[in-house]
């Protein structure tokens, strides 16, 4: 098969699509025919796609790419709940090879089936992105109905799933963006968008009951001013803001996100109800991979979706 390889971090001019073996498939994996896999720009900084579980660093190269969507090739005998035929999205865990293949093995608890309404490039902007988002708000942030939330960079591929996500639970959603994106995030569902070149948000807002920041630094410590008491700033910022937590009950809170099939399932409903919607910035083929991962600045709103051959 082919695919994209990686050989050394933060370099995405590292990045060779060659030959490479059919992954292994293990006894809670399944094979998929890979259709289209979400980009992470950041993705080849993370210490932990460098490394095995073990905490061992891994052998140069790695194939990046850990949101997926395809079909169901094969499966492993413990695997349960997918059968050869299905379609499938999901996010891989990270410290194994990713989607930015013909093929990948993936646990089985890692996948849940397309949305129907989708095509797969569709799908593959979801599960990272969307996964965070769910996370992020309700996991961490406790988001209720009626609550204020303000999302920062509310056009980029986490913060167009929190926009939608908040105001879907009921929220009032602020959100920063640029002015280009501004029309596009309050058709997602913020009640205000903040340009971030010519206004700082907190002469706008205050008292909120929940920030979430995707930007970090001054960025974070700036949030920290604006949550009530009580309030929860949720990020998840490279590199890591400290935790904090004061008398007023006000807390900074820092995660990492994890796969989740029932998370999934159920933003899956949420997109064929009509009431959620990826985002895709611009599709390029796998061999563009490297462009894909570069710094030539952001295309558009949501996020860039690699296809493999034959996938449209």
């Amino acid at each position: 098969m082919h695919a994209l390889h990686a050989y050394a971090t933060s370099d995405p001019s590292r990045l060779v699509l060659e030959d490479a073996p059919v992954p292994t498939l293990g006894p809670d994996d399944v094979m998929i025919r890979v259709h289209a896999s979400g980009v992470s720009p950041g993705e080849l900084d993370w210490p932990t796609a460098w490394l095995h579980h073990d905490g061992t660093p891994r052998t140069p190269p790695i194939v990046p790419g850990h949101e997926v969507a395809g079909v169901v090739d094969a499966v492993g005998p413990a695997s349960v709940g997918l059968g050869v035929g299905d379609d499938v999205f999901g996010y891989i865990d990270v410290r194994r090879d990713g989607a930015d293949a013909e093929y990948v093995a993936v646990r089985a608890d890692e996948l849940a089936p397309k949305p129907a309404t989708l095509t797969h490039v569709q799908a593959a902007a979801i599960p990272l992105s969307a996964l965070t988002a769910w996370q992020a708000l309700f996991d961490h942030g406790d988001l209720a109905s009626a609550q204020r939330v303000l999302v920062h960079g509310g056009a980029g591929g986490v913060g167009t799933f929190a926009v939608q996500l908040a105001r879907w639970r009921g929220a009032r959603v602020v959100a920063t963006s640029s002015a280009r994106d501004a029309d596009i995030v309050r058709e997602l569902g913020a009640e205000v968008v903040i340009d971030y070149r010519a206004t700082r948000f907190e002469d706008t807002v205050a008292d909120l009951d929940l920030v979430i920041d995707t930007v970090g630094g001054n960025t974070w410590e700036r949030s920290w001013n604006v949550i009530r008491p009580g309030g929860r700033l949720v990020s998840i910022a490279v590199p890591r803001p400290p935790d904090r937590e004061t008398p007023d009950g006000r807390r900074a809170i820092w995660f990492v996100v994890k796969p989740d099939r029932k998370q999934l399932i159920e933003i899956a409903g949420l997109v064929d109800q009509g009431r959620i919607r990826p985002i895709v910035s611009e599709v390029l083929p796998l061999a563009r991979g490297r462009e894909a991962y570069g710094t030539t600045g952001r295309r558009g709103p949501g996020k860039v979706v690699l296809s493999v051959p034959g996938e449209s």
